[in-house]
């Protein structure tokens, strides 16, 4: 059996729901997919899978530690990571991570940073893309014939990673009928992205960590659905897809991958969507972690991109690009503001991973935020979970009594990357 945790006081999850515009007609039982493997030999059997809900789940955040991290200390890391992006030529990349970080409803006193909703128009309204980076540019959002698809990889405006802007704005809170207006259709909607994503995923990707947040936040109860070609999936083929290959094999040096893994989990909790086998895979991988890096950290309390081979790491020069440290630290920190208990590390060394990042973002000029945004934003989410609070709400009620100071806005020359941080994460 299962071993689970009783999280119903922690998970809050938004009711299911029937989403606007009749839902019901998305919905196909057995006999009409086995009709159309029959109608369609050899073609892409694919139904659309049912989505329950009109907004996406919300894992909650179970701890509330003001000891580790102080307000003080969160506002002075969230003022490092506000989205200080220039309109013109705006990174799809850092959009996203801006944007699954601070919500789609986030607001700031600062006129040099982007809404909320202007970072989810700039990801769902090709108009908006265009007047960022003109006609020349690929289009980020590809019209198919049975969806939209998102255009990724390193291609300049691209999204960099599979799936990831589709795990990003539903992280981020948007609805279901969220409007995607492409090049020449404006009929779509966030669902079309999502059944899209769910028709031309495939077990062998190279990436599949967002993919499993995306279906994971959006379709449960649900844990097997069809692909295109009549092929049958799973959450467990998902968490087996997930535990390939070693530790640091993966993005952000195999962070991601745990991340990915314990939100499943938490679905599991609420939903259960994994087999026995595959839950006990899942946590068996996630202690091995926990053990893992409690061995791999340093005195200082951070964690390198070495954390994998556990007391190993401690005996290398540990010269690496500090981004790195940010990257491992930052990440660690974020999946076990959302883990169980007996999956955390002992407190201090937490406080002193906490210490150690905060103190790391708060030192860094607003030119290299903005190099390494992508890893810093990690930082920001984290903080924020381990105080329960979301970024945009904790940032309003700071701004109430901190207003906007033009004057703290420090200009600076252009950074100069002595180590150039790499262009995606």
């Amino acid at each position: 059996m299962k071993t689970r945790y009783s999280w119903k006081s922690f998970l809050a999850v938004q009711l299911v729901v029937v989403a606007a515009g009749g839902l019901a007609l998305f919905l196909a039982d057995a006999n009409a997919k086995v009709m159309i493997r029959q109608e369609i030999p050899g073609g892409e059997a694919f139904v659309p899978v049912a989505i329950p809900r009109s907004m996406p789940l919300y894992i909650s955040r179970p701890y509330n530690r003001p000891d580790l991290v102080s307000d003080e200390d969160l506002a002075a890391v969230l003022k490092q990571i506000q989205p200080r992006f220039d309109q013109k030529e705006m990174k799809p990349n850092f959009i996203e991570h801006a944007l699954r970080t601070w919500g789609v409803d986030a607001t700031f006193q600062n006129p040099k940073c982007v809404s909320g909703q202007a970072m989810l128009e700039f990801l769902t309204d090709n108009a908006s893309f265009v007047e960022s980076w003109g006609k020349e540019i690929a289009p980020l959002l590809q019209e198919r014939p049975k969806g939209v698809g998102i255009h990724w990889g390193p291609d300049t405006g691209a999204s960099y990673h599979h799936d990831h802007l589709l795990a990003c704005v539903t992280e981020a809170g948007a609805p279901l009928n969220t409007p995607v207006y492409g090049p020449t259709r404006r009929r779509d909607t966030l669902y079309d992205v999502i059944q899209e994503s769910l028709r031309d995923f495939r077990l062998d990707e190279r990436e599949t960590e967002w993919t499993a947040m995306a279906f994971g936040l959006w379709i449960p109860p649900t844990s097997t659905w069809i692909g295109s070609g009549g092929r049958q999936y799973s959450f467990d083929l998902l968490v087996d897809r997930l535990l390939r290959g070693e530790k640091a094999e993966g993005v952000c040096g195999g962070t991601h991958r745990v991340y990915s893994l314990m939100l499943l989990v938490r679905l599991d909790d609420e939903f259960n969507i994994l087999s026995d086998a595959a839950r006990e895979s899942a946590y068996g991988y996630l202690k091995q972690v926990r053990d893992t890096i409690i061995l791999s950290q340093f005195e200082d309390g951070h964690w390198t991109a070495a954390w994998p081979e556990g007391k190993a790491a401690l005996t290398k020069q540990d010269n690496e690009p500090m981004y790195k440290s940010v990257i491992a630290t930052g990440h660690h920190l974020e999946w076990m503001s959302i883990a169980p208990p007996d999956l955390l590390i002992p407190e201090d060394r937490i406080k002193k991973a906490m210490d150690w990042v905060i103190n790391n973002t708060k030192s860094q000029k607003q030119s290299d935020i903005k190099t390494m945004f992508t890893f810093y934003s990690h930082v920001g989410a984290a903080l924020c979970n381990w105080r329960q609070v979301r970024p945009a709400d904790f940032w309003r009620e700071w701004e109430r009594s901190h207003p906007y100071d033009p004057s703290e806005e420090v200009v600076e020359a252009a950074p100069v990357e002595k180590t150039p941080a790499p262009a995606a994460h």
